[in-house]
């Protein structure tokens, strides 16, 4: 195992930039990673693994191609974005984009949420209910910001994950309304609906949120004016009178259960 003993080294550099920089991460097509736990799970479901940097070495096997390197915990802290880092870092290749084809099933898209633990939570909810995918318009946090990856406890590696753009959805929605031949793109049974705070929406209970998409709106502004506009149906969460909302996750997390309660199965132990 080599050593590394200086901040200036080129992939202690990289490294801190991939933890900083959403471009950078984007341009690289790699994202940080910490911890033993995280490190298990990206070599249990596959992820391309590059550097690791350890200060007291690994006990689990990874791939040939992985290099490992000792470093001080000072020099790991340094280059570490998160607070109380642990004694592992590394980066992974970011995973193909999915087939842009959007089938049916539960779908989550995620509008302008900002706090990347609140998207990393919302992926490792989504992959515990086994909703298709998960959906970030442009101007979410990034699902591979070290935050969002943390929050996801790995499930960042098992769930499908997919960036688009409003222009996309805006065409799809607009497209599956008027022409028929659309459902290549995306199912003409898919449904797009609405998480809501107004009191005139529908009550999830009462809404069929079978193969649909659902979007959830950003923590203080909700949907975007152009998302709203192109959801079929607008739905809420019933709560005791004087609240108006919960978080973003909470509401993504309650909605999804209700989507999927029905499909899945308690394995006894």
């Amino acid at each position: 195992m080599d050593i590394i003993a200086s901040r200036k080294n080129p992939l202690c550099v990289h490294l801190k930039k991939l933890g900083e920089s959403r471009n950078y991460r984007s341009e690289r097509g790699q994202f940080l990673c910490d911890g033993i736990k995280l490190l298990e799970e990206a070599v249990g479901y596959g992820a391309t693994i590059h550097d690791v940097l350890t200060t007291s070495g690994i006990e689990i096997p990874v791939p040939p191609e992985t290099r490992v390197y000792k470093v001080g915990q000072d020099l790991l802290d340094s280059i570490s974005p998160l607070k109380n880092a642990q004694d592992i870092l590394f980066s992974c290749a970011i995973p193909n984009e999915p087939d842009s084809v959007i089938k049916s099933g539960t779908h989550i898209l995620l509008d302008r949420l900002q706090d990347p633990g609140n998207v990393g939570t919302i992926i490792r909810t989504a992959n515990a209910f086994g909703v298709s995918s998960v959906i970030l318009i442009e101007n979410c946090a990034d699902p591979y910001n070290p935050k969002a990856v943390r929050a996801s406890m790995g499930a960042v590696f098992r769930q499908t994950i997919r960036n688009m753009s409003i222009m996309d959805i805006s065409e799809r929605f607009e497209k599956k309304r008027t022409d028929s031949g659309f459902s290549a793109c995306i199912g003409s049974e898919i449904k797009l609906l609405g998480a809501s705070t107004d009191p005139g929406s529908k009550s999830v209970l009462d809404v069929d949120l079978n193969d649909s998409i659902i979007a959830i709106g950003s923590e203080g502004g909700g949907l975007s004016m152009q998302i709203a506009g192109l959801c079929d149906e607008m739905l809420t969460i019933p709560m005791a009178p004087g609240c108006e909302s919960v978080n973003a996750a909470v509401a993504a997390a309650i909605i999804m259960w209700e989507a999927r309660r029905g499909k899945l199965k308690v394995e006894s132990r």
